[in-house]
């Protein structure tokens, strides 16, 4: 997995890994250890995915302590605009 880090401290983008051949593709879009490598040390309990039609602009969300998400984005075709916003001090 090829991690990069954000300008935003604690964001980073993270691209996995690919295995193609003649029947498609397959790659890992979690693994709790090669998270954990890269400092992601959450336990996932809850995975969404939702499919956006194109110029669809979805909401920003914010949660306080002690009920606050990590958001992990993935985009399976196409291109995607995901803003971040740094709240803290």
């Amino acid at each position: 997995m090829d991690v990069k880090k954000a300008d935003i401290e604690g964001l980073l983008i993270l691209q996995p890994d690919i295995w193609v051949d003649e029947r498609g593709y397959f790659f890992e879009s979690y693994h709790i250890s090669a998270f954990n490598k890269v400092g992601i040390k959450y336990q996932f309990l809850q995975d969404n995915e939702s499919l956006s039609s194109k110029g669809v602009l979805r909401g920003l969300h914010f949660q306080k302590p002690p009920f606050e998400q990590g958001k992990l984005v993935r985009v399976v075709t196409g291109k995607v605009l995901d803003v971040v916003v740094d709240l803290r001090k």
